[in-house]
């Protein structure tokens, strides 16, 4: 781990800034949009917005560095959103910070598109997986700092919207300023969405439902913080504990996945997940279970999201794995900006705690539907006619660059796999 962290230092220093940077605007958005009186339904647009632009992003971002180049489109995104980061205090819109946050989403998915073709250039087959646990543990321990140094300072004031433009705009230094050149880059078309579905209707079906819990985690859990009473320092701890569990998880369940029945596994972790949200829907008014709550469902939901591509990997011919990813997050991202809308809708309309009864309902829909798929077709034959393939630690807010790095580890293993069996 650490050879890999001293080959490609600059961009995992520089992926911690940025991810500090993105975690501060989205929590500090949701808190400031309360404080200005903002309803429910409008703090929905505005966090479904960075999915939208994060969802086009990943679809022309990488044309747009086969036209211009990577160094470009890194300062030049990076200056973006820099800019709109110091305009949120100025604008206090609705429609203003809604504009804002699809750019921001289309920039940030920009920036990690660049930095993570880096990444895959820079890995090898023996260190990919390292590579991916490593720059995983980077994007989650820049989420929960970024809550830190939220309950540090007055979500009402300038200060916590000019550190995020300071960080953003410092983390580009270390890796511009790199000696190692930028990869030609190169992006693989995905597979049509109708041979995906009919490949693995689970993790499709499973990756749509988790497109909205992961928005609903990231854009709407300070919402919910600040409606049910929260100071901001709980409001951090909260959204800490959801990304430190997935982290804690993410091994643990990727163990699990390489040796048991990857199905059974999905519908357990979903039906958990289900009923830790169930448990501040059901109790509501305690700060504990509150956490406890977001910890399961953070602790359940984001190791899923590997798992899910996964099982569909096993599924599929090794040629066909790495456009599967495109596919797959396209599915993701299509629920990630429905997510805030329903949640905010469900919200406004039974309660607050609405928000837990949106999870809880997603996760169960995940597990229910594997049960249902278990009746439709046997994994049996895995056993006998394909090879299946390793888990690899994906984050759930990773590009298509990152699945596409997962994928050729997956890959690797496979054909490793078949000239054992052969020899």
């Amino acid at each position: 781990m650490f050879q890999v962290f001293t080959g490609s230092w600059a961009l995992f220093v520089g992926m911690f800034m940025l991810m500090v940077g993105n975690g501060l605007q989205g929590t500090l958005l949701g808190l400031r949009g309360e404080a200005e009186g903002f309803s429910t339904f409008e703090l929905s647009i505005v966090m479904s917005a960075y999915f939208l632009g994060f969802l086009f992003s990943s679809r022309y971002t990488p044309e747009l560095i086969r036209r211009v180049g990577h160094v470009r489109v890194f300062a030049a995104l990076g200056s973006m959103i820099s800019a709109v980061l110091v305009a949120y205090p100025v604008l206090i819109e609705p429609w203003a910070w809604t504009i804002g946050r699809v750019i921001i989403g289309f920039c940030f998915c920009g920036v990690y598109i660049t930095a993570e073709s880096w990444l895959n250039d820079a890995s090898s087959n023996e260190n990919r997986g390292k590579s991916l646990s490593l720059y995983m543990i980077t994007q989650m321990a820049g989420i929960v700092f970024a809550q830190w140094i939220v309950s540090q300072g007055d979500v009402s004031g300038y200060v916590l919207f000019i550190i995020p433009s300071i960080l953003v705009s410092l983390a580009f230094a270390p890796v511009l300023l790199s000696v190692r050149p930028m990869p030609a880059f190169a992006s693989t078309k995905p597979m049509k969405l109708r041979n995906l579905i009919k490949a693995s209707p689970l993790a499709c079906f499973g990756m749509f439902m988790l497109g909205g819990v992961f928005s609903a985690q990231f854009g709407m859990s300070a919402v919910y913080g600040s409606r049910v009473g929260l100071t901001v320092s709980e409001i951090s701890l909260f959204i800490s504990a959801i990304y430190i569990a997935a982290l804690i998880l993410q091994y643990p369940i990727g163990w699990l996945s390489d040796r048991m029945d990857r199905r059974a596994l999905i519908v357990w972790i979903s039906l958990i997940g289900a009923a830790g949200s169930m448990i501040a829907f059901l109790v509501p008014g305690y700060y504990v279970l509150i956490v406890v709550s977001g910890a399961i469902v953070g602790g359940m939901s984001n190791p899923l999201y590997a798992l899910l591509i996964a099982y569909a990997n096993d599924y599929l011919e090794k040629e066909d794995m790495a456009a599967a990813s495109g596919g797959l997050l396209f599915i993701n991202g299509v629920g990630a900006i429905a997510g805030p809308l329903t949640v905010g809708f469900i919200m406004d309309s039974i309660g607050d705690n609405g928000f837990w009864l949106f999870t809880a309902v997603l996760m169960a829909s995940v597990g229910f539907y594997g049960i249902y798929r278990a009746t439709q077709r046997s994994r049996e034959h895995l056993e006998t006619e394909s090879v299946t393939v390793p888990y690899a630690p994906v984050s759930a807010a990773s590009t298509p660059i990152a699945a596409e790095l997962a994928q050729e580890m997956y890959i690797d293993e496979v054909e490793l796999e078949e000239e054992a069996t052969q020899t």
